[in-house]
């Protein structure tokens, strides 16, 4: 048991060295039109709560639409204000407008981490999902809440003006 949280803590560190290199890398300029792009993410409305099917949140990978989202562990976050990072440019921009648990569990970058098709996280171990719901509740600290990613054949919730206007943090 010891060498695997040795093991676990060294991961952890090397992924935050990973981290902090890319922001260095990427986190200092916007690219090409990215001032444009924060100017445009700015002046968006706050948007209305709701819940997305896979296929709806990938209308928001900030490409075909300037509002990006992703999901974590089935709760959707607007992460506009965060484009220099999710854009299309952004060096997470693999995660907009998808749920990105499985890559950030595990660390990975690369497009193969991510499924098509709604992924229940069944096969990620405990350390994997102690890793997605400290993601999550950095998600929800620094990003709207803007609603949950439906299971197949889920219904989305209706949600009053009046949840609308709750903090977006605050869940059931």
């Amino acid at each position: 048991a010891g060498g695997e949280m040795l093991l676990s803590v060294g991961l952890l560190a090397l992924a935050l060295l990973a981290a902090y290199r890319l922001y260095l890398r990427w986190g200092t300029r916007n690219g090409p039109g990215g001032a444009a792009r924060q100017g445009e993410a700015a002046a968006l409305p706050r948007m209305k709560r709701r819940d997305f099917s896979l296929e709806q949140l990938r209308e928001f990978d900030g490409a075909r639409n300037p509002r990006i989202l992703l999901a974590v562990n089935g709760k959707v976050f607007d992460v506009t204000k965060g484009s220099k990072f999710y854009g299309p440019e952004g060096p997470y921009g693999i995660f907009a407008g998808r749920d990105a648990s499985r890559g950030l569990a595990t660390f990975c970058l690369d497009k193969d981490a991510l499924r098509d098709e709604y992924d229940d996280l069944s096969d990620l171990n405990a350390v994997q999902m102690e890793s997605v719901r400290e993601w999550e509740m950095q998600f929800k600290e620094k990003y709207d809440y803007v609603g949950r990613l439906l299971k197949p054949g889920e219904e989305p919730s209706e949600y009053t003006d009046e949840e609308d206007t709750k903090d977006h943090t605050k869940q059931e």
